[in-house]
């Protein structure tokens, strides 16, 4: 059944074919060239890392035992021969089996990101097999070369947000395996399952809620299509679960985990987003003397391999076939020409094409900051301190959006949220009402604790259905008279609706207030003069944010009305910058008058 380079020797044995079929690939590792590039692709991992004489390769791995194991057991269901890697595939599968001179493996989790239609999914699923199967986990060295065993109860599971997006690697399964294998292992398939062995290995296909992935225990994890894991369909959670449950086998098991992932949208809080910003928080010098150039975090063991094109790659018909060439890879089956024709599309945004072909994790057109741009203005020794000036900004609704209070120091501008009000999830969020009374508590706490010299809010005048008065005015009006006298800003400070704390944004004059508000919010981000500390609900919201056109200017807004995410925290942060702007220009710094 072995790929035989030369097929002159007559094989004799299994052991003899699998040898071969791990010698053809060394052969060809070893003779393979440099890729001849015309761009200056961006390379993450060590996949398509080069030194002098050839590619980097780990001293040691199971990897090569892999890939002899797929192609003496599993078919190409096209062409019917024998199962053959890429000598990029095989690469990444080298590294992510690789162990250290004592045995243990370099790696228990990798992100594979590569471009749509790059192979991912028939990659996974011959993976997921040979995991079942292959002597993958380390038991003794021989010669200088490890040797490994097949796992007695493997349990891989194949995890998505949907089941169709599991179908894309189980529906492969069975054109992997031919009859022989099937015999050999007992191999019993099903739509969303496979048991071998008498029932001692399976492979699932999870798409559970998290609290039924609860206390399994897989030995191998594929996680597809990470980019599209977030909050609002249960992929955070599900991250939770199965990590979990990776981290809590016993020693003795090798326990992997792989992600097989396209370029995420910048900003929308994904697992792929947040697992790759966790690994590059991994990187740097952990001796430089520059604390900037220092990681953040210590390694977690994560194998990241990416390609990418140059952030600054153009978009031009000329250009994108030799960008494309690059970043493809060993994919050569992809058409360029058709990719080309839905690049040059009008209709597909810009930020999805290079998303999508260029594999660049891109934020949406219209986002207010990318992710990039508010990481750089963040400080995470900053604090708040007792006593110390600042003015305060409050966005309230009454259900479904956020009620959110942010503080702004008055010194630096270092902006802070103090406090947040949402809406629970599932049934305790029936009837739940935006707490006024715990709103009321956190903003006098604030006044006790700070010197507060503005303090404005945007009541949004939302009903009170029980009451049919707004939910908000009486509040406000409590403050205006108890805490207006301290205010050296007042939100309205003139004419006959004059107010200390209102800032009402029905009106045509307080949006254009907040317009130019937003336009110098982005000013000082991309200045990197808008500091904080990081806080990730922070983070989210401003990443949430999206331009959006006015009559009076460019504002923002949530990316469409029903959307869940969020973007109250980035209204006020914007807000409170705004107030002690108008309190450093103010030129008489006194409150306004009390009714």
């Amino acid at each position: 059944m072995a790929r035989l380079k030369n097929a002159v020797t007559l094989l004799t044995s299994r052991d003899d074919e699998l040898k071969q079929i791990r010698k053809w690939y060394r052969d060809s590792l070893e003779s393979e060239p440099a890729p001849d590039w015309s761009t200056n692709p961006r390379l993450l991992g060590p996949t398509w890392r080069r030194g002098k004489h050839g590619w980097l390769l780990p001293d040691h791995s199971l990897g090569w035992d892999l890939l002899a194991w797929c192609g003496y057991w599993l078919r190409d269901s096209k062409t019917g021969n024998p199962w053959k890697w890429t000598l990029e595939q095989a690469r990444f599968w080298l590294w992510y089996y690789a162990l250290d001179d004592s045995g243990k493996p370099l790696h228990d989790t990798a992100v594979l990101q590569r471009l749509k239609g790059w192979g991912k999914d028939p990659m996974a699923a011959a993976g997921a097999l040979a995991s079942c199967f292959a002597p993958l986990t380390f038991e003794s060295w021989k010669d200088g070369e490890p040797i490994g065993h097949d796992e007695p109860n493997a349990w891989v599971q194949v995890c998505a947000v949907s089941q169709e997006q599991t179908k894309n690697t189980m529906k492969l399964l069975p054109g992997l395996l031919p009859a022989e294998t099937r015999r050999h292992y007992g191999i019993q398939l099903g739509k969303l399952n496979m048991y071998a062995l008498g029932d001692s290995r399976q492979i699932e296909a999870v798409t559970s809620s998290p609290l039924a992935l609860e206390g399994g225990r897989p030995t191998f994890v594929i996680r597809n299509e990470t980019q599209n894991w977030n909050r609002s369909n249960g992929g955070l959670d599900m991250d939770g679960v199965l990590s979990g449950n990776a981290a809590k086998r016993e020693a003795t098991v090798n326990v992997k985990m792989l992600d097989i992932c396209n370029a995420y949208r910048d900003g929308e809080d994904s697992v792929a987003q947040r697992v790759r910003e966790a690994w590059e928080g991994t990187q740097g010098d952990p001796d430089s003397d520059d604390s900037g150039q220092r990681p953040k975090y210590m390694d977690f063991g994560l194998l990241y391999d990416s390609i990418e094109a140059a952030p600054d790659s153009p978009m031009t018909a000329e250009s994108i076939p030799r960008v494309i060439h690059d970043i493809r890879g060993d994919s050569t089956w992809l058409s360029t020409p058709r990719i080309v024709k839905d690049i040059i599309n009008p209709k597909n945004p810009v930020s999805e094409s290079r998303r999508k072909w260029f594999n660049q994790c891109m934020a949406p057109e219209d986002a207010f900051v990318t992710s990039q741009e508010w990481d750089a203005n963040m400080h995470p020794d900053l604090a708040l301190e007792q006593g110390e000036r600042i003015v305060m900004f409050l966005d309230c609704s009454l259900t479904d959006d956020a009620t959110a209070l942010v503080a702004c120091r008055v010194s630096d501008g270092f902006v802070k949220p103090l406090g947040m009000w949402q809406k629970p999830a599932g049934a305790r969020g029936r009837d739940w009402r935006v707490p006024r009374e715990s709103v009321d508590d956190t903003v006098r706490e604030a006044f006790r604790r700070y010197s507060v010299v503005g303090f404005w809010g945007d009541p949004s005048h939302v009903i009170d259905d029980e009451t049919g008065l707004h939910y908000w005015d009486a509040l406000f009006d409590t403050w205006h008279r108890e805490f207006g006298r301290k205010l050296k800003v007042w939100a309205q400070p003139q004419g006959r609706e004059r107010h200390a704390v209102m800032f009402d944004m029905v009106r045509s004059d307080v949006q254009k207030r907040f317009v130019q508000a937003v336009s110098q919010a982005y000013s000082d981000i991309d200045d990197k003069d808008f500091p904080h500390d990081g806080d990730a609900r922070l983070r989210a919201h401003m990443l949430n944010a999206r331009r959006q056109p006015t009559r009076v200017g460019m504002s923002i807004a949530k990316e469409h009305r029903e959307s869940r995410r969020k973007i109250d925290l980035a209204f006020c942060a914007i807000g409170a910058r705004m107030v002690r702007r108008e309190f450093l220009n103010s030129k008489h710094k006194s409150g306004g008058q009390i009714w």
